[in-house]
């Protein structure tokens, strides 16, 4: 495929690079992982194959060989040369085609699957772009040839995948821990009650928050330790900051909860300003 409009931040996301934290390389990967399984699905590629992930403003690709692709993830116009073509089904492209993903209706990122996957390299057992810590295939630009693989054995494509719409409000459940004693004792009960707005500068690497700051009741700050995936750390401003796939291995402020990864789809599409709270669950995380 060649690269017509690569959209504002367009990149080559799998599942990840799973189990080389202690390495120093991030998770990264899809940000909404059932979006990306339910496109691969659509063209029958297994579930982790190599796709593309738009963010707000779509793509424009050039076939150059008889392709089959699938839209999911945030809802978009899909047009064909200009024609409209499904969203959220298997889509034959001819060979010089134009298969364009136009901006996001709602929600934020759209995937986009092509039967056989997309063949860039791999680093430390993927092909995903982590925008943190630069691993991985760069940003999409224009004039750009991304390789595609060869469609393996007969594996059906699906005729129809269902999908979660992008959320109007923003429900993350949290399970509190492992520094939830660095704050006031009042700290979790209001934050349950507390009403947030995810933030204009929230990215890949985390979705940041607007609303009422916590209060800690330690000072300092503590030595690196690892971070995972949900990860909520609360900076010195106070406002609480959840991880997304392209997380930094570790991190110094302390974490009041994490949120189950489950969750962190809906959070992917999530646009600034979206309304949003936390739904505290029994038990702590593990220190």
């Amino acid at each position: 495929m060649l690269v017509v409009r690569p959209g504002p931040l367009t990149t080559v996301q799998d599942l990840g690079r799973r189990g080389a934290a202690h390495l120093g390389v991030p998770r990264g990967g899809a940000l909404d992982e059932p979006a990306l399984r339910a496109a691969n699905r659509l063209v029958g590629n297994p579930p982790g194959t190599a796709a593309l992930e738009t963010t707000v403003g779509g793509v424009a690709l050039e076939a150059l060989a008889p392709l089959l692709v699938a839209v999911t993830g945030a809802p978009a116009p899909v047009r064909v040369d200009g024609r409209p073509a499904a969203w959220g089904a298997p889509v034959a492209v001819p060979a010089g085609a134009v298969v364009e993903v136009g901006p996001a209706t709602y929600g934020v990122r759209s995937y986009l699957a092509v039967a056989g996957g997309l063949a860039v390299p791999e680093v430390f057992g993927s092909r995903s772009a982590d925008l943190l810590s630069g691993l991985g295939p760069a940003p999409l630009t224009a004039g750009q040839m991304l390789p595609v693989g060869p469609v393996a054995g007969r594996r059906p494509a699906a005729d129809l995948v269902p999908l979660p719409a992008p959320p109007a409000e923003l429900v993350l459940r949290l399970r509190p821990g492992p520094r939830s004693d660095w704050f006031a004792t009042e700290a979790l009960t209001g934050l349950a009650r507390a009403r947030y707005r995810v933030a204009a500068a929230s990215n890949r690497i985390a979705l940041r928050t607007e609303g009422p700051a916590l209060t800690r009741v330690r000072d300092g700050e503590l030595p690196s330790e690892g971070m995972m995936l949900g990860s909520v750390q609360v900076p010195p401003d106070g406002l609480p900051v959840i991880f997304l796939a392209d997380h930094p291995t570790t991190g110094g402020y302390p974490v009041i909860g994490v949120v189950p990864a489950p969750d962190l789809a809906a959070a992917a599409q999530a646009r600034p300003g979206t309304p949003l709270r936390f739904s505290l669950l029994h038990g702590r995380s593990a220190r």
